[in-house]
């Protein structure tokens, strides 16, 4: 008896010599996205939405925004509209002001190529009109 594994008829075998892909570095882009109600949501009862921002790993920022998206959703959140700010070096070349905690929120994201809710801020009707 062989303690060689039979062959998987199914693999092909140009897919055990198939070429890695040069991995494409990361970069974390500050997100605004606007949400609308759903049930499960988690918002504060009598809120009509409300905006998360986002620290989102991805190649490119089309990437991160759907990824947080999906995640978003898979969070039974209604994300509504999403606004890019940019990467860190983006912000800072544009003179904003980014905390340490913010910044090690950011690397956080990158390390761990996540998304990190930095803040989420419901909306109420205003109850004047």
């Amino acid at each position: 008896m062989s303690d060689t594994p039979p062959n998987n008829p199914k693999q092909k075998s140009s897919d055990k010599a198939a070429p890695k892909k040069p991995k494409r570095p990361h970069f974390v882009y500050t997100l605004l996205v606007e949400v609308g109600r759903k049930p499960g949501d988690g918002l504060p009862d009598g809120a009509t939405g409300g905006a998360l921002m986002l620290y989102a790993s991805g190649v490119d920022e089309a990437e991160a925004v759907r990824e947080s998206v999906a995640i978003l959703k898979q969070a039974d959140l209604a994300p509504l509209d999403v606004s890019g700010y940019g990467t860190l070096e983006e912000r800072l070349a544009e003179g904003h002001d980014i905390s340490d905690d913010e910044k090690a929120l950011m690397q956080r994201a990158l390390d761990e190529n996540s998304v990190i809710v930095a803040q989420v801020t419901p909306f109420y009707e205003d109850a004047k009109t």
